[in-house]
């Protein structure tokens, strides 16, 4: 059967249904209200509401749902995760898959996060021990009903979530399936909700985009999967990439919707009286295009009190393209920060903590938050020569990885070059005079011994950076703060007005 596929790639009257069809052929119309890894950023947020409050008001005679898939939260701070949950309240989603920041926080803070949850948190593919405060709080699948019809919503989470969360004790009693076990309890969902009678079914994904993929076709009656994980972004429909076949032959469609809240999605879809997809149209709105509404900003503060101004900034870089894979003037602002504060000989800083950018003009608190969200705990460790190259070894390589993850080390005290091909050509270490000094990266010291800043992600071997071990003998000093407080209080010491430039303390060359 054909798809008829109408993709609109931007803001449009036609994304908000302004011709409503009405069907009089036994097929279902529903438009469905899309989010996914928008990672604790609160002014995106702000922007997302407005958009729902357009996407309730329009006129249509489809059904309206309202889905996320995961990662909507972001670390272990429980305001940021507080705000989530109550944004997630505001616009009216109705359920979200369970990510791997979901599960930033322990089983406990994360069950106190969602004790005023209107929505359901679903994951397929997840086990939670008996006696966890997390027990009977995730759902495997629902049936929601709209004008009569019903839709089956399944959720899954990332395999992959330990490699995500680090060593945290936020997996003690919560076990993911792998891949082919997923794919497997998906399907037994999928029986289970048609032998209810249910044959319009959702899959609330957050396993990326390339088992999704899998899902999709090595399993039968899933109807559309809504992606993340990846943080890819699908604009319009596309066969063979996001349109694909099922086990059965029937057509499946799949979505992405970007990272950091950037975008909302809008799935306009026909089914027919047998639940076969039969039209869509994907329309991808830019939040950019909308501002942050008072009642949505002050809601925010509501719960995590009014921003502090910080400073002016008078000029600044544009944000990397690839943060991942770049030198990040804005993020070197923060690992200085670090360095200056903890009065340590250097400090290393995961270039995938970096969500965001400082722009040109006045910056509060609020605004590092968005630029580092995650709310790790700051520690001192001491590394020796040898521990830290390997480290910035280690995010070298992610130039010979398809997802570029887990990123270039971004440093303080250091500058060094890497090449296109993920090798490391040299590394000096910066006194705090600015003197520089070789290290030999062939031959680093074991004995040698810097003072290193960074957080406890990076210190237990989040992103396997340094060794996966929960408690290693080279921590010094742990802190009960974040480098959001650390960056706040280095950037009101600055000379004002700032202005952030660009440096060469890691170099990028083309190697043939």
């Amino acid at each position: 059967m054909n798809l008829v596929i109408n993709a609109v790639n931007r803001i449009s009257p036609q994304a908000f249904g302004s011709q409503p069809v009405k069907s009089s052929n036994g097929n279902v119309d529903a438009d469905i209200f899309y989010l996914a890894d928008i990672h604790g950023k609160m002014t995106n947020m702000e922007r997302l509401a407005a958009i729902s409050d357009q996407f309730d008001t329009y006129e249509s005679s489809a059904a309206k749902l309202k889905l996320a898939s995961g990662d909507i939260m972001l670390g272990s701070n429980p305001l940021t995760n507080k705000v989530a949950n109550a944004f997630l309240n505001w616009i009216g989603i109705s359920a979200n898959a369970v990510g791997n920041h979901e599960l930033d926080a322990t089983p406990e803070a994360l069950a106190q996060s969602l004790v005023d949850a209107k929505y359901k948190l679903v994951a397929a593919n997840l086990t939670v021990a008996p006696n966890s405060a997390m027990a009977n709080k995730i759902e495997k699948s629902f049936i929601e009903e709209h004008n009569g019809e019903k839709y089956g919503i399944i959720g899954t989470a990332p395999s992959d979530a330990l490699e995500r969360v680090g060593t945290r004790e936020s997996l003690k009693d919560i076990k993911i399936d792998d891949i082919d076990t997923t794919i497997k309890k998906v399907q037994d969902e999928v029986n289970k909700l048609r032998a209810q009678g249910v044959n319009k079914i959702i899959v609330l994904s957050h396993i990326g985009k390339d088992m999704d993929k899998r899902l999709a076709q090595e399993t039968e009656g899933i109807d559309i999967i809504l992606g993340a994980h990846t943080h890819d972004l699908y604009k319009g429909i596309k066969a063979g990439e996001n349109l694909l076949r099922s086990k059965s032959g029937e057509p499946v469609l799949l979505t992405q919707i970007g990272k950091d809240g950037e975008y909302a999605g809008i799935l306009k879809t026909t089914f027919d009286k047998d639940g076969i997809l039969i039209k869509a149209q994907n329309n991808v709105i830019s939040t950019s295009n909308y501002t942050r509404t008072l009642p949505y900003k002050f809601a925010v503060e509501s719960i995590i009190g009014k921003p502090e101004i910080l400073a002016n900034i008078k000029s600044a870089p544009p944000a990397p393209q690839n943060r991942l894979l770049s030198n990040n003037p804005h993020g070197n602002m923060i690992v200085d920060a670090m360095r200056s504060e903890l009065k340590t000989d250097i400090a290393l800083l995961n270039a995938g903590n970096i969500r965001g950018f400082f722009p040109v003009g006045e910056i509060d608190s609020r605004r590092i938050n968005d630029v580092t969200p995650f709310e790790d705990k700051m520690m001192i460790c001491s590394l020796s020569e040898k521990q830290i190259v390997d480290a910035v070894k280690n995010g070298a390589e992610s130039f010979n990885h398809s997802d570029s993850k887990p990123g270039l080390l971004l440093v303080s005290g250091l500058e060094y070059t890497v090449t296109d091909k993920g090798r490391l050509v040299e590394m000096k270490f910066i006194n705090k005079d600015g003197t520089k000094t070789n290290i030999d990266i062939n031959n680093p010291s074991e004995t040698k011994k810097y003072t290193v800043a960074c957080d406890d992600f990076l210190a237990l071997g989040g992103d396997k950076y340094l060794p996966v071990n929960p408690n290693p003998d080279y921590i010094l000093k742990k802190f009960d703060m974040d480098k959001n407080v650390y960056t706040a209080n280095y950037i009101k010491k600055l000379p004002q007005p700032l202005e952030i430039k660009e440096d060469d303390r890691i170099k990028i060359i083309h190697e043939a």
